[in-house]
């Protein structure tokens, strides 16, 4: 007897693939949607408008507290902006400033690349033309604790800030915000900052790095590079290239550079006392002008206690990382906008649109620009990151290191003499890149690191030279190359 069972046909099996397949492109196109739905942690974090910006263009912006520890009760504060336009596609650029001690905030966000800057006396924002949230969705975040509005329940941790504290707080935080902003979990994510941060960015990478190749114990984080402004990178090339920069420049004279060259040793960790009198003499001299930009008027007003003051260089070289007059915006702007920052983030009325004046359940939050409790307390301990440059490298990351040629404290020498280190091979040499007809600066490339010369530019490139820094992040995040013709 023939069997009863019935067999698919070949039109039905047909039918079958076929509404699978426009299933499939159902739910993918579909699945972009579901990812931008905002979760009720995420919107609670919106800003609606912050005190004095303005009406236009409008920004979709985010602020508030990612849990960093929860047993010690760390947390730390952060400003996101989405890009300008097509934010579902561009990439995830996470900022960091350095110090150790001053704000993303304050810096990164307020001043030099985010699309909202403080106006003079504080009084309230203006747009910025020139923002990188043209080219990325922007994460800028106040680190370590104890600086900006970040803070800690545990008081005991205010005394343990090292690198590797900072990484791994940096990390939790990054993890968790992840869970509090899902569409950008498989979105290209990518590192930046400047000064410490020269610190901070490549030893963040490493640990995200090291940790995605450990899928059982960590979320995948789509980590692709990292790109670093006149970064603090080896103690012995960094302050090497100080010297001899301030010499060249005309800063000092030979003979205080001759007894600073014969009396200091810098590759040891600790500077002797006689090295530590030369080098003051060295910063003295800096007192006069602006060592963030060497060409730029310093700020006239009365400076307060809070960031203008310095012990100078004292008596280990991790205490000579000078934070001293970091009340100035140098060159073709107002050079006191610290102040104006600092009037304008401790305003009750921008805090409680800030989300910021519920840390630890107090208000109002006194907040500062650069924190030299941080700054006092901070212990690197990384004499050079050149070892994470060469495992992060063949690790197959896009790397970039900038400076701006007029910076004094961590000088165009400097970087130079730390990339020469690595011994690298050269894929283009040294050449100029133009900008509106004009040397924009010079760049070389090598296999697995660029480097590039913003001229004219200080210590904060995207505040000197706005238009040319958002050329450069253009080009880091497109793969376009920079301009070699006028």
């Amino acid at each position: 007897m023939a069997s009863s069972t019935s067999h698919p046909t070949a039109d039905s099996t047909l039918l079958v693939v076929v509404l699978l397949y426009f299933f499939s492109v159902f739910l993918g196109a579909l699945m972009p949607c579901i990812n931008a739905y905002p979760n009720s942690s995420q919107e609670s974090d919106r800003i609606i408008k912050l005190p004095g910006q303005p009406k236009s263009p409008p920004i979709s912006q985010f602020s508030g507290y990612v849990t960093a520890n929860q047993a010690h009760g760390r947390a730390l504060f952060y400003w996101f902006f989405e890009a300008q336009s097509q934010p579902t596609k561009k990439p995830l650029l996470l900022w960091l400033n350095g110090g150790p001690g001053c704000s993303s905030i304050g810096y990164g966000a307020a001043a030099e690349l985010g699309p909202l800057r403080v106006a003079k006396n504080g009084t309230g924002l203006d747009f910025n033309k020139y923002s990188w949230s043209k080219e990325a969705n922007l994460l800028f975040v106040e680190s370590p604790i104890g600086v900006g509005f970040s803070y800690t329940n545990t008081s005991s941790d205010l005394t343990k800030l090292n690198d590797q504290f900072a990484a791994e707080d940096a990390y939790s935080f990054l993890v968790n915000w992840l869970e509090r902003f899902p569409q950008f979990k498989t979105r290209d994510f990518y590192i930046s900052g400047e000064s410490y941060a020269g610190h901070y960015v490549p030893q963040l990478a490493e640990l995200v790095y090291d940790r995605n190749n450990d899928a059982t114990k960590y979320p995948h984080i789509n980590l692709k590079g990292f790109i670093v402004g006149n970064p603090e990178t080896d103690d012995y090339y960094d302050y090497k290239g100080l010297l001899e920069y301030a010499w060249s420049h005309a800063v000092i004279s030979d003979q205080e550079y001759e007894k600073a060259k014969q009396v200091c040793n810098f590759k040891l960790y600790d500077w002797t006392l006689e090295c530590n009198e030369a080098m003051n003499v060295v910063f003295k001299k800096y007192d006069e002008i602006d060592i963030y930009n060497i060409y730029a008027p310093a700020c006239l007003l009365k400076l307060n206690s809070t960031s203008s003051s310095s012990d100078g260089i004292a008596s280990t070289r991790s205490k000579g990382r000078s934070i001293r007059r970091m009340r100035f915006i140098p060159g073709g702007y107002d050079p006191c906008y610290s102040t104006y920052a600092e009037e304008y983030f401790n305003r009750i009325d921008v805090q409680t649109a800030f989300h910021a004046n519920t840390r630890g359940g107090k208000s109002p939050v006194k907040w500062e620009v650069c924190s030299y409790s941080v700054f006092r307390t901070y212990r690197d301990t990384v004499p050079s990151l050149l070892p994470v440059y060469r495992k992060l490298i063949n690790g197959g990351l896009k790397i970039w290191i900038y400076s701006g040629d007029a910076d004094g404290r961590v000088p165009v020498i400097g970087s130079r003499y730390c990339i020469e280190a690595l011994n690298l091979q050269v894929k283009s040499p040294w050449h100029s890149w133009y900008h509106r007809h004009q040397v924009g600066g010079r760049i070389v490339e090598y296999e697995g690191l660029t480097f590039v010369t913003i001229r004219g530019a200080g210590h904060l490139v995207p505040l000197n030279k706005p238009s040319q820094a958002l050329a450069l992040i253009d080009s880091f995040l497109s793969g376009n190359s920079l301009p070699i013709r006028r």
